[in-house]
């Protein structure tokens, strides 16, 4: 299991202003949204918390209702800038040195073949052959994001 020391998230959520655009799409003083580093689909988010913790069930009262407000802000601003139909959401936190909880937000366009609908959609996520959105495409998808959300502040 990570500690808040080795965590991959824990780092990125401390650099704060000073990491890129896809590293913070939107945060409050619970949550942090940034794009998915290995997926091969255009605007795959994750929200992630700003503490470590590793169980959904140790979430503080404060933390889950922000978190429901994030996933629908998040989603709305994807259908906006993406054109997404929907956006799936998932959280495991079981991959190796990730156990730190995150929520995936997948958004679903509407020409995705069948055979990558529903939870067959993770085989874009660390894709054989590591075909990742770039860092470029990335950082252009949050500031249109980021631009998005400002426009409906809630």
């Amino acid at each position: 299991m990570t500690t808040p020391a080795d965590c991959y998230t824990c780092a990125r959520t401390a650099e704060g202003g000073q990491a890129p655009p896809r590293e913070r799409i939107a945060d409050d003083e619970f949550w942090r949204a940034a794009h998915a580093f290995n997926s091969a689909l255009p605007g795959w988010l994750v929200l992630v918390p700003r503490r470590h913790v590793t169980s959904i069930a140790d979430l503080t009262g404060a933390e889950a209702q922000s978190l429901g407000l994030w996933q629908v802000r998040l989603s709305r601003a994807m259908r906006a800038v993406l054109g997404c139909q929907k956006t799936y959401i998932a959280q495991f936190a079981e991959a190796e040195g990730f156990s730190h909880v995150h929520f995936h937000l997948v958004p679903r366009p509407p020409d995705l073949p069948q055979d990558l609908r529903g939870p067959r959609i993770f085989q874009l996520l660390a894709p054989p052959g590591g075909e990742y959105v770039g860092e470029q495409q990335m950082d252009e998808i949050a500031l249109a994001l980021i631009g998005e959300l400002a426009a409906r502040r809630p």
